[in-house]
């Protein structure tokens, strides 16, 4: 027998171990992911598949997954906490054994109070955005009304800034779209400023830079904070050009998290929603 482990190597080892396993047990079509056809010879998610999704490099994460003698940031912990979608418990766990002081809360899923709030807002437009912007809950009028953010199409994200800057689903000429889309971009830098570094924020904002012009020059801009409007207008492939007023509040109990409510703000939107039967 050889000798026995030093404590950083066998901290390492169970690192990698566990990665390893919380990998196998997430499904490529829960995080938006095309599986492809066939059987997949790698349970869960494939390496490759992690890394696109935490916007951690490739290699880096092998080496993690390998056990090698490196050390993972805080903010690396998070983005692969977010791809594999882990629990409170079990991203903790991961920064134990990284050895790296856990994050203060906000950064796990949504919990299944928020959760059971935003179903109870129906007939309402009801959804939860993180720190990210992505969607961490939503109800079936999210669903229906907008049907391109919180149902996306295989290898889409539920990412409220990657829906609003995709220029051919918007009519970014409109002075009511820019008004919007500014006001959430400036929302976002907030949070931008408080996760310094995060290969999953910095991913974010190179892939809407590379899509959107606006986005590029608006956030090259770094303009100071401005309130959201709120009357929004959302174009519906079925139902129309659609009115709302839109409010934005805090869980007291999450406020990291951003609750996002729509009510119908004419007669014809009322109507529209109500004839989905809600």
């Amino acid at each position: 027998m050889g000798p026995a482990p030093t404590p950083s190597a066998a901290r390492r080892a169970a690192l990698a171990d566990f990665l390893r396993t919380r990998r196998a047990a997430r499904r490529p079509q829960d995080a938006g992911l095309d599986p492809g056809p066939g059987r997949r010879r790698t349970p869960g998610l494939r390496r490759e598949e992690v890394a696109q999704l935490s916007g951690v490099g490739l290699s880096w994460y092998t080496w993690l997954e390998q056990g090698r003698d490196v050390a993972p940031s805080a903010q690396v912990l998070l983005a692969l906490s977010r791809a594999l979608a882990l629990t409170p418990s079990e991203r903790d766990h991961l920064f134990l054994l990284a050895a790296v002081a856990p994050p203060q809360p906000g950064d796990g899923p949504v919990d299944e109070e928020t959760a059971a709030f935003v179903d109870a807002l129906l007939p309402h437009v009801a959804f939860v955005l993180d720190p990210r912007f992505d969607v961490v809950a939503h109800n079936r009028a999210a669903e229906i009304i907008m049907s391109g953010l919180v149902a996306p199409p295989a290898g889409g994200r539920r990412n409220l800034l990657l829906w609003l800057f995709d220029p051919p689903a918007w009519d970014t000429g409109s002075p009511a779209w820019q008004r919007t889309a500014h006001a959430n971009l400036l929302d976002f830098r907030s949070e931008y400023a408080r996760h310094p570094g995060d290969p999953a924020f910095v991913a974010l904002v190179e892939e809407l830079s590379a899509r959107s012009p606006a986005f590029r020059d608006w956030w090259a801009g770094h303009d100071v904070r401005v309130l959201e409007p709120s009357r929004k207008r959302i174009p519906h492939p079925v139902l129309g050009d659609l009115a709302f007023l839109s409010a934005q509040s805090r869980p007291a109990h999450a406020p990291w998290l951003r609750l996002r409510i729509l009510v119908p703000a004419d007669d014809r939107t009322r109507a529209a929603i109500g004839d989905r039967r809600l």
